[in-house]
């Protein structure tokens, strides 16, 4: 996996009022943590850190005060509204160490036909594996499979030097035939059906006296 590079500077300021300024400027607040060092905070250039984020688990090589340091995102916030970064939290890590994330899963193939899928996992797996080789994704291949197959986690085929977390035997996704709706000519029908079998009922109940 090759790094993105981020040039970040310094923070100083801190606070709901310096955050707005920086954003003004087209940065993004952030803080580098890890490895038991103090945190580090920074402003990153919005744009491109922007896109480098678009990438799930993507590796960063921050510069700042003329150090490199790797990192990950391990928290991203967002404004609900408009959907553009507010803060960053960045995992500094090592070549060779291994730190745990979470990676979505990603269906590949078609099911027989006529079923449909759904992924149990919409959350993603959760995994462990080296920092500079972290998957974007988790491929699973529903190609061919039939009504009632469940994919479970001891099934996946996983990266090389990927090891899951999760339960292994919980379910990932599941196939299944979609679920029948009643045509609109036969809800006509059981209607008038109902309609009928009231009727003489409503005919044989005696009057009331007046």
């Amino acid at each position: 996996m090759t790094a993105l590079k981020l040039a970040a500077t310094t923070r100083t300021e801190f606070g709901k009022g310096a955050a707005r300024r920086i954003r003004r400027a087209q940065q993004i607040p952030a803080v580098l943590y890890g490895h038991g060092a103090a945190p580090l905070h920074i402003s990153l250039p919005g744009h491109d850190t922007m896109l480098a984020l678009k990438h799930t688990n993507a590796l960063l090589t921050i510069e700042v005060d003329g150090k490199e340091h790797l990192a990950i995102a391990r928290d991203v916030q967002r404004d609900p509204v408009r959907n553009v970064i507010e803060h960053v939290d960045l995992l500094a890590v090592r070549k060779g160490e291994k730190i745990n994330v979470t990676v979505p899963v990603r269906v590949v193939g078609e099911s027989a036909p006529g079923t449909i899928h759904f992924v149990e996992a919409a959350q993603g797996l959760n995994v462990q594996a080296e920092a500079t080789a972290l998957p974007e994704v988790i491929e699973v291949s529903i190609e061919g499979l039939e009504a009632g197959t469940v994919v479970r986690g001891a099934d996946l085929v996983l990266p090389e030097g990927v090891t899951l977390l999760d339960d292994p035997e919980e379910a990932v996704l599941s196939i299944s035939l979609p679920q029948a709706e009643a045509a609109p000519e036969e809800e006509a029908e059981e209607a008038e059906e109902s309609a009928a079998a009231a009727a003489p009922a409503e005919a044989e109940a005696p009057a009331e006296e007046a």
